[in-house]
């Protein structure tokens, strides 16, 4: 796996891991892992590692420490329950922020297990734009353009 390097007797065994390199290289930092629900099994117990312990041990055995990395994960699996739930309800969609986060977890709890979403802080929904924030970025846009 790249993210934690070769196992011995591998090529490339040496060179370390993609993941584990970058984090003992800059411990302050983000990582991001984009559409996580695309991402192969092995990821998820990866992430389960940090998660849980805040260190990850690379394929040589060397341990790397999590504990000022800020992990961040992206889905879409939540991103048609939102949209429907914004279609039904449009003017009232901050008031009923708890019943769509509730929705949106729903369904991410039929594509991950409980015990990899126990371990997320916070799951955060990212609403669709209205017409006026599109027109608004547009014409900003257009402004910068000159």
């Amino acid at each position: 796996m790249r993210l934690i390097g070769s196992s011995p007797g591998y090529v490339g065994f040496e060179e370390g891991g993609q993941l584990t390199d970058a984090v003992q290289s800059r411990p302050y930092c983000i990582v991001l892992f984009d559409e996580i629900e695309k991402a192969h099994p092995d990821v998820y117990n990866v992430l389960l590692q940090i998660l849980d312990d805040s260190i990850l041990s690379d394929s040589s055995g060397r341990v790397v420490s999590f504990q000022n990395t800020l992990i961040m994960l992206t889905s879409n699996l939540g991103s048609q329950t939102i949209l429907e739930f914004c279609a039904q309800k449009p003017t009232r969609i901050i008031d009923e922020e708890s019943m769509l986060k509730k929705l949106v977890t729903q369904t991410l709890g039929s594509k991950f297990r409980p015990e990899f979403l126990n371990r997320l802080d916070d799951v955060v929904i990212f609403h669709p734009l209205s017409w006026d924030h599109i027109s608004a970025i547009g014409f900003f846009d257009e402004v910068d353009k000159g």
